[in-house]
């Protein structure tokens, strides 16, 4: 695809970047879920874990490459044998795979990191994506630490392993350095001076360190020439994140005019990945977050509501609908019936497996219907993520809450909960209920874990609004969020809690390059 081509792949990496986010990582069935969601907002390529990372990597992206048909499922590896030949085995169910591979190309990674002279990082380029090239005849080559790496050495790196049959070279901004003149100009420059540079589709990969992940990669489109952008939903990632996909697709949507290319993205779809990625990892969305945000569309200013009431193009430049924003939030109450109970899970894009699992999460929603009056789509979210985490093996399990708090007594908080299927019922006391309820359990399951994060963030409107709670942990050198719902957000909180204790119990490593 060259540089006059108008069209421009969307490359998601949510599942695999985005989970470098200390305590994003997610379940396989969770993977699943986001896959699905991306696969129906038609991204062209999901980047769906590092094979070689860990076993969990390895199934997730088996069984993601088993379901998605539409997209092309893509792994990332080393550019080692060992790695690449992890990525195919994964991949193999794929109807459409592919192959990312990468080394490191900056003098300060090879000296330091690689300890490894610049020819041997340009065989060792080179022999990987003649390796790769046995599995599949889609690879995609990116020099780690590019916008870092000497200019000349580059070009020699990059228009070897073309001549060896990458289709894709991807140009990372690994440390989010870059601003956009300089970021683009390079690619273009790097384009002109590669001999071979016309027979692969140049990409960018930019995070966001200072703000400019969705510039730079623009500019690299727009100077450079690329034609393929990597991004994660409400642009997810370590550090300060990745080039927000929503945020690439709505510029080019709105300003048609001015970047005149296409992306085969449904639009209509973000809102629901976005809300998905969320509610999943227990990163929240900022309210005023472009696109996504809650008050992305929302007009205080007496003057914009004026203007927006006699015309909405005086104010807004998108319209909210197009990006998955509905007018009437509210959906069902405790007198909705199970066909549109159903009926809404389809159009909120969840994909239950079997009656048995519809009919367990239609349970789960009129119990809390008979607590709430108005169920939100966010609720809708919430309960059926609970009812897949309920068929998980879970080594803890909540079961019950009991807890007092008076003005001038020390709260106190009984929990009951399961460690490997044997109940425990233990009693805390604390600065406040949640403190006393953490106490309590950790009273059992004394886990010596320590919480970095306790967050709280209302699903919905109201008094009524089931709060959603994260809890982040880490533990010797392992950082994890749990997630849990409910009206109670005491109870939300002993849940969080114990989502968080599931995934430390977990003993499944990570090993996440960065790109």
């Amino acid at each position: 695809m060259s540089e006059s081509s108008n069209r421009l792949i969307i490359f998601d990496t949510t599942l695999r970047d985005g989970e470098q986010s200390p305590g994003a990582s997610m379940t396989k069935d969770e993977k699943i879920r986001i896959a699905k969601q991306l696969e129906r907002m038609k991204v062209d390529v999901i980047e769906a874990g590092f094979a070689a990372a860990s076993g969990g990597d390895f199934e997730s992206i088996k069984a993601i490459a088993s379901v998605v048909r539409e997209s092309t499922v893509c792994s990332l590896s080393r550019a080692n044998e060992r790695d690449i030949a992890r990525a195919a085995e994964a991949l193999a169910p794929a109807a459409r795979k592919r192959i990312h591979t990468f080394i490191a190309t900056s003098p300060l990674h090879m000296e330091v990191k690689l300890r490894m002279a610049p020819e041997q990082v340009l065989e060792q380029a080179r022999s990987a994506v003649r390796y790769a090239r046995q599995f599949t005849d889609d690879i995609e080559f990116s020099p780690e630490d590019g916008s870092r790496s000497d200019e000349d050495f580059l070009c020699r790196v990059l228009e070897g392993v073309i001549a060896e049959g990458a289709t894709t070279i991807n140009f990372p901004d690994t440390v989010g350095y870059a601003v956009p003149e300089i970021f683009g100009n390079t690619i273009k420059r790097l384009r002109e001076r590669i001999p071979n540079s016309d027979k692969a589709i140049w990409s960018v990969h930019c995070h966001n360190d200072l703000g400019l992940a969705v510039a730079n990669s623009l500019a690299g489109v727009m100077i450079g020439g690329a034609r393929q952008v990597e991004c994660t939903i409400n642009g997810l990632g370590e550090r300060a994140g990745n080039t927000a996909l929503e945020e690439v697709v709505m510029a080019l949507r709105t300003r048609a005019a001015y970047y005149n290319l296409s992306v085969a993205i449904d639009t209509t779809q973000i809102l629901a990945a976005s809300r998905l990625v969320s509610q999943i990892t227990g990163f929240v969305v900022q309210p005023n977050k472009a696109v996504v945000g809650a008050n992305a569309f929302a007009h205080a200013s007496g003057i914009h509501q004026d203007g927006i009431l006699k015309a909405r193009e005086t104010y807004e430049i998108m319209r909210a609908q197009d990006v998955g924003w509905a007018a009437n939030k509210i959906v069902l109450g405790k007198l909705s019936g199970r066909n549109a109970f159903k009926q809404r899970l389809q159009e909120l894009g969840i994909v239950l497996d079997s009656e048995a699992e519809i009919n367990a999460a239609f349970v789960r929603f009129k119990e809390l219907a008979d607590r709430k009056s108005e169920i939100f789509d966010e609720d809708i979210l919430a309960l059926v993520s609970d009812e897949e985490h309920a068929h998980e093996n879970e080594f803890y399990r909540y079961v019950s809450l009991a807890q007092h708090s008076e003005t001038g007594e020390t709260p106190c908080a009984k929990v009951v909960f399961s460690i490997d299927g044997q109940e425990h019922v233990c009693e805390g006391r604390g600065d406040g209920p949640v403190d006393a309820t953490v106490n309590a359990i950790e009273s059992a399951a004394a886990s010596g874990a320590e919480l970095v994060l306790f967050s709280i963030n209302a699903i919905s409107t109201g008094t009524q609004s089931q709060g959603e709670v994260t809890m982040r942990l880490s533990k010797l050198g392992r950082i994890v969020n749990g997630v849990g719902a409910d009206p109670d957000i005491v109870v939300a909180s002993a849940k969080a809690y114990l989502s968080a204790l599931n995934k430390l119990h977990s003993k499944i490593e990570r090993l996440n390059p960065q790109l």
